[in-house]
């Protein structure tokens, strides 16, 4: 479902991208709720995006939809798997209607197509970081 990559290997290839694009990225990942909602109103400290891959809090943490209704930057849900095929609780993301776009299915090219859309959407502010690619959930093995 989830490939065979690990998550050493996605976070080289989105360093690598984030060079090719011209863009700073800041890796981070947690297993624990409440770590994800500070890096999430961390962010608003500096950077002009997020990428999230929210994993299974994807379907019921309110508290992380909260965090990012609350940020003052937008946010791109990432899933590897695509989501809407699978079992019908896994079809919902509560999350998603706190971002403003949602990539599934796309292997772990959705974190660098995410990176490219807010790179391309970022406000031009000298003052803000590039998109910060926050890798969250659970680790990809």
């Amino acid at each position: 479902i989830y490939g065979r990559e690990s998550y050493d290997v996605l976070c080289q290839q989105i360093y690598r991208h984030a060079e090719t694009i011209g863009c700073a990225v800041e890796v981070f990942q947690s297993n624990h709720e409440g770590t994800l909602i500070d890096a999430i109103q961390a962010a608003q400290a500096g950077y002009s995006g997020i990428v999230i891959n929210p994993g299974a809090y994807a379907h019921y943490s309110y508290a992380i939809y909260d965090a990012l209704r609350a940020a003052d930057v937008p946010a791109v849900e990432v899933h590897i798997s695509d989501i809407t095929a699978r079992e019908p609780f896994r079809a919902v993301s509560v999350t998603a209607a706190a971002c403003v776009k949602t990539i599934c299915g796309h292997g772990l090219a959705g974190y660098l197509e995410a990176m490219d859309y807010l790179k391309a959407k970022a406000p031009e502010r000298s003052e803000k970081k590039p998109p910060l690619a926050g890798c969250v959930g659970a680790p990809i093995v």
